[in-house]
């Protein structure tokens, strides 16, 4: 008994081992991310979390807020390869996932592959494009492949999506369907820093050159943290609390709050609860834990729900919001 017990001992030690591996080199990458990012580390949190799942995600914040520093500083840290593109009305699908071109013999066509095959790659104001050059972006992102003419081109792994919209200027835009939305794990908003960070911003980006950064991640590291996340255990309770969650968006649902049957149209679907529970597994793994607890699913509800919440005129009206709608429905629904 003594064997068998030190065998089944042996494989959560090694769990163990691997989980304190990944959180010291989680603290060496917020380091390095330091370096040229002052605050904001619940979005680079939630970034993180969407980049360790396998999962693509929207930042939305105001323009000067350094997003695509903040991406670029990502990528760098964790030796991968980045590319942005700059949506606008006239871009094409082709601009994007590449296409053929005649060979300087003009004998045949060869294959120019397009931005999108990078690692890590930002889509900045990808509302500011038309439906038919988005979708391109999308079919890639759901796909992780490329077609064009008869052939096929695998995207490289691993394959991450940033896409980033300005909230305050919508004229002249083409705002993402929410089938599209629902793509993208995250939504995450950007919001101004504080003083003290605002000043200490000032003095930073005032005196010089950057530090450079220094790689502390790879693309092996990021399949192993994967292959961790998976053994984060998810208990009985925390299913059935996501599930609560998730339906309670449904008006049609009996058991939803009277604030949801009154300014939602329509709730989350099951792609909702998945990523709760992703998000979270990845939340519990950089708090150290070996498994979700329910702060854990929490800490993910606004940036999963928040983009899959139909609202209505009502909501509009009353000046309710998505974000304060699901502060509502995690302090009414019992964990």
């Amino acid at each position: 008994m003594a064997g068998g017990q030190s065998a089944a001992a042996k494989p959560k030690q090694d769990f163990a081992r691997e989980l304190d591996e990944f959180l010291e080199m989680r603290e060496r990458l917020m380091a390095e991310i330091g370096k040229v990012i002052i605050g904001q580390k619940r979005v680079i949190d939630e970034v993180l979390a969407a980049l360790f799942t396998g999962a693509h995600c929207l930042l939305v914040g105001v323009p000067g807020l350094a997003k695509t520093l903040l991406v670029r500083s990502i990528a760098e840290c964790m030796h991968l390869k980045f590319k942005r593109i700059q949506f606008t009305p006239d871009l094409m699908p082709s601009d994007i996932t590449g296409t053929h071109v005649l060979d300087e013999s003009n004998t045949q066509f060869t294959f120019l592959p397009g931005p999108v095959f990078a690692n890590v790659l930002l889509a900045d104001e990808i509302n500011r494009t038309p439906p038919k050059t988005q979708a391109a972006l999308l079919e890639a992102m759901q796909e992780r492949q490329v077609s064009s003419g008869n052939e096929t081109f695998e995207l490289p792994e691993p394959f991450f999506v940033i896409a980033t919209q300005n909230p305050i200027e919508m004229e002249g835009t083409y705002p993402l369907p929410e089938a599209q939305l629902d793509r993208f794990m995250f939504n995450i908003h950007i919001d101004y820093p504080s003083e003290d960070e605002e000043q200490e911003i000032f003095r930073f980006t005032t005196r010089g050159a950057s530090p450079p950064l220094v790689p502390v991640f790879g693309a092996e590291d990021i399949a192993r943290v994967g292959a961790i996340l998976e053994r984060i255990a998810v208990g009985d309770h925390i299913l059935a609390y996501v599930t609560r969650l998730v339906r309670r968006t449904r008006p049609s649902e009996r058991a939803s709050p009277e604030f949801v049957k009154e300014y939602i149209d329509w709730g989350a679907g099951p792609r909702a609860g998945q990523y709760l529970i992703r998000g979270a597994k990845a939340m519990a793994a950089m708090g150290g834990r070996f498994h979700v607890a329910p702060e854990d699913v929490r800490r993910v509800a606004v940036p999963v729900l928040r983009h899959r919440l139909g609202l209505n005129f009502q909501a509009e009206a009353a000046g309710v919001g998505a974000v304060r709608l699901v502060r509502m429905l995690l302090d009414s629904v019992p964990e």
